[in-house]
């Protein structure tokens, strides 16, 4: 992943490839949504306000990374 590119809370393709590189072994199904978004501003490249998450956008993620993970 290109280190100059900064992850924002819409860039939510972005962050799932970020995620599923950092943590490849992960079972999706068991992570929660504090998880997530623990996980998602500890990124290196992570430059949004974490306030502005919401339930909806961490579940959208979430459901990315799945579908992500069963495509591959």
């Amino acid at each position: 992943m290109d280190e100059l590119n900064t992850l924002y809370w819409d860039s939510s393709f972005e962050i799932v490839l970020a995620l599923m590189e950092l943590f490849p072994e992960v079972e999706i199904e068991s992570v929660g949504l504090d998880q997530l978004y623990e996980a998602i501003i500890a990124l290196p490249n992570f430059a949004d306000d974490p306030a502005l998450a919401n339930e909806s956008i961490l579940l959208g993620i979430l459901r990315e990374w799945y579908e992500e993970t069963q495509n591959g």
